[in-house]
């Protein structure tokens, strides 16, 4: 599987290194992606994707405003990158680690008994969790507010929202994925449609799901613009496109992931024959 990006390059963020093959996940953020390989290793390309050295055994990788996060087999959680609000000083109790989520600069980290720990950032509350929450399955994180995902299909949105982003909708039910970003949220249905909120004063229709969306199988937000995988490896945009980073490259189809960073956008998909 190789990596496909758009949308703007100034910091070489959506070119990825020759050569780089074999990968299993992606991750966006500001100006910066990677892409975990299947020997547990991690590449980066753009402004601050310096990855540590020594990293590998990785299952998963997560990026935010500038900093970034990767989850190993072994439970722990590795951070580098900005450290303006501690976000890459991973508290030294956790351990038994599940899934990591990384937001503008602050972190969730997804414990195996379904709490949550998380740190840096907290202006807004958005890295205190609610008192009480458990049976978390996922988490995701925008750049003021952090999301979990139940595992009674409900969700559970915290932090600021100055931009509705936190205003999730009366009666939302049968959620099976989560996304955020900027200051909106996204929500992907087990019939395979999508809810979307937020955006506020940074409205540019990244909540405004396409009316005729169906059949999604993953979805991804960027600062300002949203994505969904379709089951026929499809990929469709919609929000600020002042970039590109809606307009999917002419030729993409297969995807088996996608990845939303500022004002850019990533695809996974099998190599060309």
């Amino acid at each position: 599987f190789v990596v496909y990006g758009w949308g703007t390059n100034g910091s070489g963020q959506i070119t990825s290194p020759e050569g780089v093959s074999s990968v299993m996940a992606i991750a966006a953020g500001g100006n910066q992606s990677f892409a975990l390989r299947s020997d547990g290793s991690v590449v980066g390309w753009g402004a601050a994707a310096a990855v540590p050295n020594g990293l590998s055994g990785v299952v998963d990788v997560k990026a935010g405003n500038s900093h970034a996060l990767a989850l190993k087999s072994d439970g722990s959680v590795w951070a580098w990158g900005n450290n303006s609000y501690d976000q890459t000083n991973v508290p030294t109790e956790l351990s038994n680690v599940t899934a990591i989520a990384a937001g503008g600069d602050h972190c969730l980290a997804l414990k195996h008994d379904t709490t949550l720990i998380c740190w840096g950032r907290n202006t807004s509350g958005q890295a205190t969790p609610p008192a009480g929450l458990s049976n978390v399955t996922a988490i995701a994180a925008g750049r003021l507010h952090s999301v979990a995902l139940i595992s009674d299909g409900t969700v559970v949105v915290w932090g600021n929202n100055t931009y509705g982003q936190t205003n999730m909708p009366a009666g939302l039910s049968n959620v099976t994925a989560i996304a955020a970003s900027g200051y909106h949220t996204l929500a992907l249905k087990a019939d395979g449609t999508v809810v979307a909120w937020g955006g506020g004063t940074f409205d540019y229709g990244q909540s405004t799901v396409p009316a005729d969306l169906s059949n999604v199988i993953a979805v991804a937000a960027g600062r300002y613009h949203s994505l969904a995988l379709k089951n026929d490896g499809t990929i469709v945009g919609w929000g600020l496109n002042d970039s590109g980073q809606i307009n999917v490259p002419t030729g993409i189809s297969g995807a088996t992931a996608i990845a939303g960073g500022d004002y850019h956008s990533l695809a996974l998909k099998p190599n060309a024959e």
